[in-house]
């Protein structure tokens, strides 16, 4: 399950994003802050940060550039206002993971988040990567289109699965046995295999 902390001093826009991230089953929203300055004094260890330019005290930019100083670099997806382009640059030149601009629609923030899943999955074995993976990884949209899911269904989840599965490609594991592994219900497992 990858831990998440949003980083946003809009309630309602934080709420959207905690709604939108618990949508998808291997999220979990650690804590919501509504200044960079409160999530800096927090911070613990987590995977993602959904975070906001436009605050308080600190903007995005100025926390990135403190958590950097402190060593740290988590992922970060921008869910932002700020869309000018001197602005979009220096954030991806600190290694912003993806770049979302308010308002927009959930199907391109589960997309991030998707594609957050499928970076880790590939990122954490050992072996060697093929160009093809390399280049999805590189991609916002993808080598391949992904194939539309039934409904109930999410990237993020399948992302994960695939994930397992292909690392441990050749061997055999009964839903139960990959349901521990991959931290969820065997009935979501299930229901992903069919």
């Amino acid at each position: 399950m990858y831990s998440v902390i949003i980083v946003e001093d809009d309630p309602m826009v934080a709420a959207i994003n905690r709604q939108y991230v618990e949508m998808e089953p291997a999220f979990s929203v650690k804590k919501e802050f509504r200044t960079a300055k409160e999530a800096l004094a927090w911070l613990e260890l987590v995977d993602l940060i959904i975070l906001d330019y436009y605050m308080p005290l600190m903007t995005g930019k100025e926390f990135i550039d403190r958590l950097h100083s402190m060593g740290l670099a988590p992922a970060v997806i921008m869910v932002t206002a700020a869309s000018d382009v001197a602005i979009v640059r220096e954030l991806l030149s600190r290694g912003v993971f993806d770049y979302l601009v308010k308002p927009f629609e959930c199907a391109r923030f589960r997309q991030a988040l998707a594609r957050f899943a499928a970076t880790r999955t590939y990122l954490k074995g050992d072996s060697r990567l093929e160009q093809s993976e390399i280049d999805r990884l590189l991609s916002h949209s993808g080598a391949e289109a992904p194939a539309r899911l039934e409904k109930g269904l999410g990237e993020t989840t399948l992302a994960m699965i695939r994930g397992f599965l292909k690392e441990h490609a050749g061997e055999a594991f009964s839903s139960e046995q990959v349901a521990e592994q991959v931290h969820l219900s065997r009935i979501t497992i299930r229901r992903y295999m069919n």
